[in-house]
Parts: C-alpha cells; sequence; structure tokens
C-alpha cells in the first residue's frame, strides 16, 4: 500500500494546524515566534 506523507511539526511532531512556511504547528511557531527565534516575524501593529 502507498504510504500517506503528511506534513509535521518538526518540533512537537505535531500534524494539525502545521504551517509549511515555517514547518512548525501553530502552537510551536507561536512560542517561536513570542521568543524571537523565526527570523521576520513581529508582532503587528498598524
Amino acid at each position: 500500500n502507498p504510504m500517506r506523507v503528511r506534513n509535521r511539526c518538526s518540533v512537537t511532531g505535531r500534524a494539525r494546524g502545521y504551517i509549511r512556511k515555517f514547518g512548525l504547528s501553530r502552537i510551536t511557531f507561536r512560542e517561536y515566534a513570542s521568543k524571537g527565534q523565526v527570523p521576520g516575524v513581529t508582532k503587528s501593529s498598524w
């Protein structure tokens, strides 16, 4: 049987809420972004 490939978070292995551009799940992404560990991501203000 052909194996289905699922995008997963590179840190937690979570398959849901995955952000392809960063390779992280939304929860991990939020933590990393707030710590400033994701380059080019800033809090939105206008």
